[in-house]
């Protein structure tokens, strides 16, 4: 093996050494909470369950609320919808 070769193969060491840690931090980051990319929905998420309610009832944006929790290993998506009853009082459903 020449020196040239031996140093090409120590490079490439180095470079799988890089990406290895590099996704092992992705991974744990991922593994600890909830990812930055998973909350981004969450506004729109909002806004059209808010849609598909006034379709039948009338609610405004403060009536609605949506929330994301980690459970474990798994994700509870929370939606609390404040409905008016026969009296035109408000209760959370």
């Amino acid at each position: 093996m020449s020196i040239l070769d031996y140093l090409r193969s120590l490079q490439k060491r180095r470079s799988a050494s890089i990406a290895k840690e590099r996704l092992q931090i992705i991974v744990a980051h991922e593994r600890n909470g909830l990812s930055r990319r998973t909350l981004d929905f969450l506004p729109l998420l909002q806004k059209e369950l808010l849609d598909v309610v006034r379709k039948y009832v009338e609610v405004s944006d403060s009536q609605i609320k949506v929330n994301l929790e980690k459970n474990g290993n798994y994700e509870v998506l929370e939606v609390n919808i404040a409905l008016a009853d026969a009296e035109g009082r408000f209760s959370m459903s």
